[in-house]
């Protein structure tokens, strides 16, 4: 579910367990190492508090706590900046030092603390972060205890704030890229959902991807996924659904500057619907809507045979075919439907009329995302 906090929206990112299951290893870690240390943790101030604290639950050895700050002045005399520490009354010389941040990304903070430590007479110092951001760390101090590696995003949560809100959510949020839509597009055999999405991939400058297309494509072309799936294939067996959502993120990788797009033919069940949420929060985005045309089936069935006498298909001539692909197509809607509407994200648009009137409706929905 999108959040909103001042004038920028966050999406889904890490969930509470997965945080809760990093700081387990990472405190029993620090419980290992430093059982007869009695270390003093310091929390830096002010992301860090939800992190110590949990940690500090699952440390089973004597230890201290400190909550410190880094406050910037001009030295006396001189233009150039300077860093001083506020909170820390402890002596730190000769004493185990575990400096406990919510996230480190550039380094910089924990380059001077641990100048000022060091200036202190602390030569034993440890440092633990819950998260941390390879990418655009550019210090050379390692980091000894890590709870879970991110890209470069900008996240809220468990501590981390944007402009003082966010800092009590349990979970953690990432930035979410508004210029993004997302539609899972559905509709009956016959309804026109082919030709609506070329469309609206026209109007909203969205890339279509039609699974059956992507397989089609891969499995030409032999490449490694291509080649795996054409594997199962081959064997009567269904292709898993790693492989297929392996090769949608193929395609969403080769359309980095795509305002969204219109995912065709999947998700087919609940377990895809969460692969394909997992693999759009791992863009920053998420599903925009489940957008599904809805006709009479009666009209679908004289749409498809008129279609089969110019089409050539014989599925499309073949009346007790052609129910049962529409009767197939309801069991597998039924379940998204529940699923998305959970989630206020279903929408049934009247798939009866002309092209451009149908296009009016979908767009109605689309423009309130």
């Amino acid at each position: 579910m999108t959040i909103t906090l001042h004038d920028l929206k966050f999406t889904p990112f890490i969930a509470e367990d997965e945080i809760s299951a990093a700081i387990d290893t990472l405190s029993l870690n620090l419980s290992n190492d430093l059982s007869d240390k009695k270390p003093l943790f310091l929390g830096v101030l002010n992301g860090a508090f939800m992190f110590v604290s949990e940690v500090l639950k699952r440390f089973n050895h004597e230890c201290e706590i400190s909550f410190v700050k880094l406050a910037s002045y001009d030295g006396i005399q001189t233009t150039s900046e300077v860093s001083r520490l506020i909170g820390l009354q402890e002596d730190v010389s000769d004493r185990t030092v575990v400096i406990l941040e919510d996230i480190i990304d550039t380094g910089h903070t924990i380059e001077e603390l641990i100048d000022i430590l060091k200036s202190k007479g602390c030569t034993d110092i440890k440092i633990a972060t819950l998260f941390f951001k390879p990418e655009a760390y550019t210090k050379e101090i390692h980091i000894d205890y890590i709870g879970i590696e991110i890209p470069n995003r900008f996240i809220v949560g468990y501590g981390l704030d944007y402009n003082g809100l966010g800092r009590n959510l349990t979970e953690v949020y990432q930035l979410k890229q508004d210029n993004m839509t997302n539609l899972v597009l559905f509709g009956p055999p016959g309804a026109g959902k082919g030709t609506q999405a070329e469309v609206l991939k026209e109007k909203y400058n969205l890339v279509h991807i039609s699974t059956g297309d992507v397989f089609r494509y891969n499995i030409k072309n032999a490449t490694e996924l291509g080649t795996l799936a054409k594997s199962y294939i081959d064997k009567g067996q269904l292709v898993p659904d790693e492989v297929t959502i392996d090769m949608l993120n193929a395609e969403v990788d080769k359309n980095p500057e795509a305002k969204g797009f219109i995912f065709d033919g999947f998700p087919r069940t609940e377990a895809q619907a969460d692969s394909l949420a997992e693999l759009l929060t791992s863009k920053g985005s998420e599903v925009s809507a489940m957008v599904a045309l809805e006709v009479d089936d009666e009209v679908l069935v004289q749409r498809l045979l008129e279609r089969g006498k110019t089409s050539g298909r014989p599925d499309d001539a073949d009346e007790g075919v052609i129910r049962n692909r529409i009767k197939v197509y309801y069991n597998e809607t039924a379940i998204l439907k529940n699923y998305y509407q959970k989630q206020d994200k279903y929408y049934g648009v009247d798939g009866v009329g002309g092209i451009e009137e149908i296009t009016e409706r979908l767009s109605s929905v689309i423009d309130t995302l």
